[in-house]
């Protein structure tokens, strides 16, 4: 009777009961479960994993891991789901199909199969280069756990467990919830080789991925130091996550290709690891009758994935050595002035930044932005999202007499300056307006007070857009530099020339304009924000935004080049919006600086109650 009313208890929806004091007293004390010293500093690595200034800049790592790991694997869960009626056709869905009719063709369903190989190798990716700098120790663990009466031993092992929590976590997260939905998804003839073909595929995919960047990792620190490692590093992030967006980006267009690659053995096929792993799918989904390219690809993945495992595990301990003692010795002292850029710095106190606060805001944002880490990744994200999203824009893959041919596309050159544009002002303002470190604060503080005099704001303010407008212009132009020497000849004429440079200086004007509309501050001096932002409605303003402004140069560049009037009046036009957004600047400027300023000890919860900002 007992084990059947606890049985009912656990579907009674009462409210839990309401003990007295005594009888809690008679309860006893609580007393925590004992845990090791290796459990309790490998717990506290995998917090760090979350709990940082990037991942979690507001300190709820538990529910910034959340999302993160909902956003890891939902992607594949979906695609799972929206292959049903592929296989399923029913009345009037997919259009043209009948609802008897025979399942895909076979090269339709191998890339259905590579998508998901192809995901858990860009998501394992991504992730692993997001927590680039946290699988070595840090200034916190050298100088506060090595005090403490732990061993070096256990502190090596206990971050090593760490990270093979943390990696394993996040590939079955990435890849456990689409084998749920697959079988009644694609309905196989055999499902047990279905399921076993595609969890170890998808698993070795995204191991591959996450172990190859931490053994490259470790190579380089091993063998260059963690100083010499350190001036390239960022350019090797922003490159790893641009190659690895690049690849999902350009999976429609690879989707098309794939039969030709794999029937005529490509070398490309040979050395791309997402292939190697389709392989294994192939060959455990379709048993000796798969193709003999498959065979190939799975000794290659077979042997790629163990020769990876034996890297990383050999270099991480002579790279965590050199890092340590890095940490220790400390970086010591360099000049960081460039001597080359002192021309450059006189031209511009002479011309844009000649008052001294401009001049001042100016610098601060030169020396702050790549000191910190957490602006360093912003870059890292947004430039590789940015370069992704430009060259799957850009390139074309076409297959002609059985042979595939890269070509430049036309639109995709137009479209790209708008993606240039935009994704370097994103970048920069979010790094701008991010109070990842507001040490600096303080200075602007004492000497123009809180909020500043309008003269003052508008010169603190006109400095970071200047500097963000001048860096802009820089990568805006250059692009279009490289890729009208690979556009196609419409594109090399001199009206042509003419025509997309307006459009590369109008989108960084306004672009620089509109995003930083309502920004107040000066940059890396804002305060955090007191609701949590919603991702959801973040991603869909730059799914409809984004669309939008590349949709402007594809459409008006060809009207611009058509006629020296049309060049005059889409000059004249954006001199006009410029001037209107300047003007709603300065009014949003003026409403900041007519504020009543706060005391140092003052609490300004009762002043803004959601209303003052």
């Amino acid at each position: 009777m007992a084990k059947h009313a606890e049985f009912q208890r656990l579907f009674m929806m009462a409210e839990p009961e309401i003990l007295s004091l005594n009888a809690q007293a008679a309860l006893g004390a609580v007393h925590p479960p004992q845990r090791s010293q290796f459990s309790l500093l490998v717990r506290h690595f995998l917090e760090r994993f979350f709990n940082h200034e990037t991942a979690s800049p507001d300190g709820d790592a538990k529910g910034r891991l959340i999302l993160i790991a909902v956003a890891t694997g939902i992607p594949g869960f979906m695609v799972a789901l929206y292959l049903w009626p592929v296989y399923h056709p029913f009345i009037a869905w997919p259009p043209g199909r009948p609802l008897n009719a025979d399942p895909p063709p076979y090269w339709l369903q191998v890339n259905h199969h590579f998508f998901f190989v192809l995901y858990s190798f860009v998501a394992m990716g991504i992730v692993t280069v997001f927590e680039w700098d946290l699988f070595f120790p840090d200034l916190l663990d050298v100088f506060v756990l090595t005090t403490l009466p732990i061993h070096d031993r256990k502190l090596f092992q206990a971050r090593v467990a760490a990270i093979a929590i943390f990696v394993v976590g996040f590939l079955l997260d990435a890849n456990l919830l689409a084998p749920l939905v697959l079988p009644a998804s694609f309905d196989p003839p055999n499902l047990p080789r279905l399921l076993l073909g595609h969890i170890l595929a998808v698993l070795a995919a995204g191991l591959f991925s996450a172990v190859f960047i931490l053994a490259l990792q470790g190579a380089l620190l091993a063998f260059l130091g963690e100083r010499l490692f350190r001036r390239f590093s960022l350019i090797l992030q922003g490159l790893s996550i641009s190659a690895l967006l690049m690849l999902l980006l350009l999976f429609p267009v690879l989707s098309a290709v794939v039969p030709v690659f794999l029937q005529s053995g490509s070398r490309l096929v040979r050395y791309c690891p997402p292939f190697w792993f389709l392989g294994i799918y192939q060959r455990l989904l379709e048993g000796p009758s798969a193709l003999p390219i498959y065979t190939q690809l799975v000794q290659t993945g077979c042997a790629a994935l163990l020769i990876t495992v034996a890297v990383a595990a050999l270099a991480y301990p002579f790279a965590y050595l050199r890092r340590v003692r890095q940490l220790v010795v400390g970086p010591g002292t360099h000049d960081t002035r460039t001597w080359a850029a002192r021309p450059l710095h006189s031209l511009l106190h002479a011309t844009l930044v000649r008052p001294p606060v401009r001049r001042a805001v100016f610098h601060f944002i030169s020396q702050t932005l790549l000191r910190v880490q957490r602006y360093r990744i912003y870059l890292v994200l947004y430039g590789g999202v940015g370069l992704s999203v430009l060259v799957a824009s850009v390139l074309r893959l076409t297959v002609t007499r059985g042979q595939v041919e890269l070509e430049i596309s036309a639109d995709g050159v137009r479209a790209a300056i708008a993606i240039a544009a935009f994704w370097t002002v994103a970048g920069l303002r979010m790094a701008f307006v991010s109070p990842g470190n507001r040490q600096g604060s303080w200075v602007f503080r004492i000497v123009h007070g809180r909020p500043p005099r309008l003269s003052t704001a508008l010169h603190q303010l006109q400095a970071a857009k200047l500097w963000v407008l001048l860096w802009a212009a820089v990568i805006t132009f250059g692009v279009g530099l490289v890729l009208r020497a690979l556009a196609p000849p419409e594109l090399r004429t001199g009206s042509a020339a003419a025509s997309l440079g307006i459009l590369a200086a109008a989108l960084c004007l306004l672009l620089t304009d509109l995003l930083f509309l309502s920004v107040n501050t000066v940059a890396f001096t804002g305060e955090p924000a007191r609701e949590q932002p919603n991702l959801a409605m973040t991603l869909l303003k730059y799914f409809t935004f984004l669309p939008i402004l590349v949709w402007i140069p594809v459409a008006t560049e060809p009207w611009i080049e058509a006629s020296p009037l049309h060049f005059a009046l889409a000059a004249a036009l954006v001199a006009g919006a410029h001037f209107v957004l300047r003007s709603l600047h300065r009014r949003v400027i003026r409403e900041h600086c007519n504020m009543p300023g706060l005391e140092d000890d003052e609490d300004d919860f009762p002043m803004k109650l959601g209303l003052r900002y």
